[in-house]
């Protein structure tokens, strides 16, 4: 019996360790995807289906659900640059968001971004990125988009030390031109961001969004506090994130909300 119990040992030894490695090679890999999500600007081909649910909408306790789907596709076009490709569709579906304003569903406005970067960071670890913003108006609704085409500059700066990412993300669009009955354009985009991430493709990130329109003095936002997950679904590599959305400003009229949605990876 003795015999039998050594002989299997070392038959079915090669097996374990094997599984051990390759359990290990999955977290690292988990990890070093983890991080490369908190870095708009990495070289990671990335589609998350982001959802947000927002609810208690003054002042008729209206409700939206906003899910944007957001490609990102980053390109070499030098030896020392990147254009990081992003396009963000929303679509939504809403009840009495705007008082009894009855429901609408379907496309929002898409907005097109693409960010100049430089392969390497600075001296002082920054990775940075500028480019232009284009917002197309392929709402279905009035209320659902700006029936405008707008456009002006957007930039990104972060810094990654060890487990830790920080920056900010901004842009600013004005009306080009557009439906003459609708108003202008003049809006800043502002998110600042930190996240850690954790062993086994764990992450927690901090992020606040807000909107200004300024012809309109009117500030919206929400602050997110997100957990999120790598793992590998079939084959698949994929972020689950969820968290609460706490409303900012004067012109977010919800009581509360939350985000929810998952990431597909396609590392190169």
């Amino acid at each position: 019996m003795k015999r039998i119990l050594i002989a299997l040992t070392f038959t079915l030894a090669p097996f374990f360790v094997s599984a051990q490695e390759e359990a290990l090679e999955g977290n690292q890999q988990a990890e070093a995807l983890a991080k490369q999500l908190q870095n708009p600007l990495a070289s990671l081909i990335s589609i998350p289906f982001q959802n947000n649910f927002d609810f208690g909408y003054d002042p008729a306790d209206g409700s939206r659900w906003l899910m944007n789907i957001q490609p990102v596709i980053p390109m070499s076009i030098s030896e020392d640059w990147n254009l990081i490709g992003r396009v963000i569709l929303p679509i939504i579906s809403q009840n009495d968001l705007y008082g009894p304003s009855g429901s609408q569903t379907g496309l929002g406005d898409a907005l097109i971004t693409g960010f100049f970067s430089p392969k390497a960071p600075t001296a002082g670890g920054m990775v940075w990125g500028v480019g232009p913003a284009l917002s197309i108006p392929t709402a279905t609704d009035d209320l659902l988009g700006s029936g405008q085409f707008s456009m002006g500059p957007s930039a990104v700066a972060l810094v990654q030390k060890g487990s830790i990412t920080y920056g900010a993300l901004l842009n600013h669009i004005w009306s080009l031109f557009g439906s003459s009955d609708r108003a202008d354009v003049n809006a800043t985009y502002f998110q600042p961001f930190l996240a850690k991430n954790f062993p086994g493709g764990y992450a927690l990130s901090l992020n606040t969004e807000i909107l200004q329109i300024w012809d309109a003095h009117a500030t919206s936002g929400t602050l997110h506090l997100v957990g999120s997950k790598v793992t590998n679904l079939g084959g698949q590599l994929v972020q689950f994130f969820v968290g609460p959305r706490i409303p900012l400003g004067n012109g977010n009229n919800a009581s509360w909300g939350f985000r929810a949605g998952m990431t597909l990876l396609l590392p190169k």
